[in-house]
């Protein structure tokens, strides 16, 4: 658990949650310490039934003295450099607590650090609301530019004779899946970003009018160029399959080229395989070399029209 209090960050268990002190809390959903402290303070059990439901929809709502936020985090996946899943958020706002409540420590550290960086001792709880919301939509941001570049990266490779469809199209499966998942959250996250700013207080409101509109822009910048890179792997995805096809193409003309340089060597072949008593040719001295002779000239004239043609 971090608690950043004053001006000094701390990273133990132990320290007391103060009821009259400025308070910002970072720690785990699966901290009961916390969780028992919510409860003793009458936050409702639907709150925290929302926050433990790991399929719980972007939500913003009030209850007495209780605000609580739950937004979603990008982290990437295991599986895949272009996978990332969304995970929950919870930030709850109590008097003079600020809670942060994620799933991963991980995720946990990661934000408390950057906050760290940009927090004041006099930063009220609203605009370290908005902090902590900014750093998740710009982290957002840089999973949109990773994928941006990996896509250009995809794009340079399509025409490389070492390409790996199968590799390919995964990434482009999971990059769609991504894109797909930023964009219908970001849709419902300017919705709560909206629904939080419009029950500040309206000093609040006027104090943090600019930095709400520049947040709400960013969101909207994530909704429009999650539309365009989705519409990207769709180009791509259809310049790949014309590239698969274009080669199959080839390989199906090559082989339609050696069977029509055989073509004709198998007629005559056939011709000398038919069981006729007079052939004149088979008491021919130089039947059989001439034969020969003219099947290879049969084949380099063939062989000569298709390179011409570009068939090989």
């Amino acid at each position: 658990m971090y608690i950043l209090s004053d001006d000094r960050l701390y990273r133990q268990d132990e320290i007391e949650l103060l009821e009259h002190k400025k308070q910002i809390i970072f720690t785990s959903i699966e901290n009961d310490r916390i969780i028992e402290w919510l409860k003793g303070h009458s936050f409702p059990e639907s709150f925290i039934e929302d926050i433990r439901n790991e399929d719980q929809s972007v939500a913003y709502e009030e209850h007495e003295s209780f605000r609580l936020a739950i937004l979603k985090y990008f982290q990437k996946d295991t599986e895949n450099d272009l996978l990332y899943n969304d995970k929950n958020v919870a930030i709850i706002m109590y008097e003079n607590k600020f809670i942060f409540l994620a799933r991963e420590k991980r995720m946990v550290k990661t934000i408390i650090n950057r906050l760290f960086r940009r927090y004041k001792p006099n930063d009220s709880l609203e605009y370290v609301l908005y902090l902590v919301i900014d750093i998740m939509v710009d982290h957002t941001m840089s999973v949109i530019d990773h994928i941006d570049n990996r896509l250009e990266d995809i794009e340079d490779r399509i025409f490389n004779d070492t390409l790996d469809e199968q590799e390919v199209q995964k990434n482009l499966y999971f990059a769609r899946r991504t894109l797909n998942r930023i964009g219908k959250l970001s849709v419902q996250q300017n919705d709560t970003i909206n629904k939080i700013f419009n029950h500040f207080p309206v000093v609040m409101r006027k104090k943090l009018k600019y930095e709400f509109i520049d947040l709400k822009e960013h969101l909207s910048f994530l909704i429009n160029e999650s539309k365009t890179y989705l519409d990207r792997t769709g180009y791509l995805q259809n310049l790949l399959m014309g590239f698969i096809s274009n080669r199959m193409n080839q390989a199906m003309q090559r082989l339609a080229a050696i069977s029509l340089i055989f073509l004709p060597l198998t007629f005559i072949v056939g011709n000398y395989g038919m069981n006729f008593a007079h052939m004149p040719e088979l008491d021919w001295k130089y039947g059989y070399a001439a034969v020969w002779v003219l099947n290879l000239v049969i084949a380099f004239l063939i062989f000569k029209w298709l390179k011409k043609k570009r068939w090989i």
